[in-house]
Parts: structure tokens; C-alpha cells; sequence
């Protein structure tokens, strides 16, 4: 009983793993001007990009994640909208939701036929597709552009783009926005022009 007991406990973490594994890539481009020094270093403010509703839940959530990976890279973080920081992190996302679509129908039919000296024939083929329709996709891109907050010259530029199915654990912004930031900072400031796949 004791071991059925562990092995119903092992396989409930299995599937737990299972679910929140992450699924599929996320692409990486980057772009910063060359031996930046003041990059990785000073005081900055993650805003809003131009455009973006800074007080949506979504944005706040992907901000969050660029912060925390900021301050992992040496950033001290200051308010949003301090005028006072020596940088500024401009933050934008865009998510959507998409469904592959099918070259062929759900049903084919297929006819064949053949003629010789001992006679013809003639066979019909009928194939029927019931897997359903293809699930949602959902496209998420982070965009985060470093600026110097006197000159407003533009630093660096990053670029990351996730596709997962829509009912994957990591659809969710809260999951989503963790994984797309730890990506799209590492090894920072990267290689400018590079566009790379993190795992």
C-alpha cells in the first residue's frame, strides 16, 4: 500500500512537470550600438513603449519580467516615468492568436484504374480526415528598446517571439512573460544583428 502510495505521488509530479515544460523555442534578435559601456550598468526605469497601455495587466506583467532580468544583469531600477534614471527600458507587446490552416478538406477521394490483355479494373479510394480542426496558436513578441535618458540615443534593441498551442500552461502571461524575458536577456548584450533560438 505504502509503495502504491509512492508511485501514485511520482507520477502526479511526472505529469505536473509535464505541464509546465516549456514548448518550443523562442526566437532571439538583438541590436546595440558597439562598445556601449554604460549597457548593463547605472540606474533605469522600465515604461511603456510608445503606443502601449502602460496600465494593462498584460504589459505590467511583461515589464515585471524585464525588470527582474535588469537587476540580474547589474541595472539598479528606478520608478517608471523617474526622470531622474540614466536610462529607460521602452517595453511593448503583441500577442496573437492564429489557426493553421489545411491545404487539402477533411475528405479526399482518390480513383484508380488499370487496363491490360486479361481484362480492366477499376478501384475507388475514399479518405476521411476526423482529426478535427488544427488548435489555436498563440504569437507572442516582446520588444524592450535601452535608451539614454538625456540624449534619447538608443542603446540596444531586443526582439523575442514565442509560439505555443492557446490550452499550453505557458499561454498564459504570467509563465509566458518569465520565460520570453530570461530569453531575450541572456548572455547580454548579445551578439547585435543575431537572431538565435533559446531552448
Amino acid at each position: 500500500m505504502r509503495r502504491l502510495k509512492h508511485v501514485a505521488a511520482a507520477a502526479g509530479l511526472g505529469l505536473l512537470c509535464a505541464c509546465v515544460a516549456p514548448v518550443g523555442p523562442v526566437e532571439v534578435t538583438r541590436f546595440h550600438v558597439p562598445g556601449a559601456a554604460q549597457l548593463g550598468q547605472g540606474t533605469i526605469a522600465v515604461e511603456a513603449a510608445p503606443g502601449e497601455d502602460g496600465q494593462s495587466l498584460e504589459l505590467r506583467t511583461y515589464a515585471a519580467a524585464v525588470s527582474r532580468e535588469l537587476a540580474r544583469i547589474g541595472y539598479a531600477e528606478m520608478v517608471a516615468g523617474s526622470a531622474s534614471s540614466q536610462q529607460v527600458a521602452l517595453v511593448s507587446v503583441d500577442r496573437r492568436v492564429w489557426r493553421q490552416g489545411r491545404d487539402a478538406g477533411p475528405v479526399s477521394v482518390g480513383v484508380g484504374g488499370n487496363a491490360g490483355s486479361y481484362g480492366s479494373g477499376v478501384g475507388v479510394g475514399i479518405g476521411v480526415n476526423l482529426s478535427g480542426p488544427p488548435p489555436e496558436q498563440i504569437e507572442t513578441r516582446l520588444s524592450v528598446t535601452i535608451r539614454e535618458r538625456g540624449t534619447g540615443q538608443t542603446l540596444w534593441e531586443g526582439r523575442a517571439s514565442f509560439t505555443v498551442k492557446a490550452t499550453a500552461p505557458l499561454a498564459s502571461s504570467s509563465l509566458g512573460a518569465a520565460r520570453m524575458a530570461e530569453a531575450l536577456f541572456r548572455d547580454f548584450p548579445g551578439r547585435s544583428g543575431e537572431t538565435i533560438l533559446v531552448k
